[in-house]
């Protein structure tokens, strides 16, 4: 799929010509499934956080990993050379989990933590704690009951829904704004802020659905 690109015009037409490619960025965005499909595998743009989640994927495998003594299922969140600091910080855990309940609980955390970090710091994100279980955004559950069940129809459903509004919104602002944007300098600005702020949604959207999506 191309996004429409006009030829090069006059300064005095300009305008009619901004306006065009407005209108077919549009409706090229009507085609939003086939781009959500895409999306779905690579991060998505408005994604805050989950792989720091007590709740999340990374803690979850921590805790099979401990209940079981066996290493192995945190090894793929972490990178090769970081292997050697889960390996060690681990048995370091195992070693006193049996000490109380009080000391389990700090060393399981402890764990969870060095996992974690490393994980993020593999993906280039900053690690700023342990977020808090069920604090996530509706469309993370959704991605993940989507795997486990194999079926992705709701969460294209939700992100379709979602994306929609954000471009018809910022569209429709862009628009009218454009209406009275020789008027006044005033009248001018809310233009450019309109239309940059519709401009730069659609080139997230854009990128993300072309792979270059962000860490999570």
């Amino acid at each position: 799929m191309q996004i429409p690109v006009s030829e090069p015009v006059g300064k005095e037409d300009q305008g009619g010509v901004e306006m065009e490619i407005m209108i077919q960025g549009f409706e090229w965005f009507h085609s939003l499934p086939a781009i959500v499909i895409s999306m779905l595998f690579f991060v998505p743009w408005f994604v805050l956080g989950h792989c720091d989640s007590m709740g999340g994927p990374v803690v979850k495998a921590a805790r099979k990993a401990l209940d079981s003594s066996d290493v192995t299922p945190v090894l793929k969140w972490v990178r090769v050379e970081e292997e050697p600091q889960i390996r060690e910080a681990f048995e370091k855990v195992l070693a006193v989990r049996t000490k109380g309940p009080e000391v389990r609980e700090m060393a399981d955390i402890y764990f969870f933590e060095t996992l974690v970090r490393l994980h993020r710091a593999g993906e280039g994100a900053p690690y700023n704690g342990l977020k808090p279980a069920g604090n996530l955004d509706p469309v993370i559950d959704l991605s993940d009951k989507a795997l486990e069940t194999g079926d992705e129809k709701e969460l294209i459903k939700h992100l379709t829904e979602l994306v929609t509004d954000g471009i018809t919104r910022r569209f429709q602002r862009a628009v009218e704004s454009r209406k009275h944007v020789e008027e006044t300098v005033e009248t001018g600005r809310e233009f450019v802020e309109a239309y940059v702020d519709y401009i730069h949604f659609v080139e997230r959207l854009y990128m993300d659905a072309k792979g270059h999506g962000s860490h999570h």
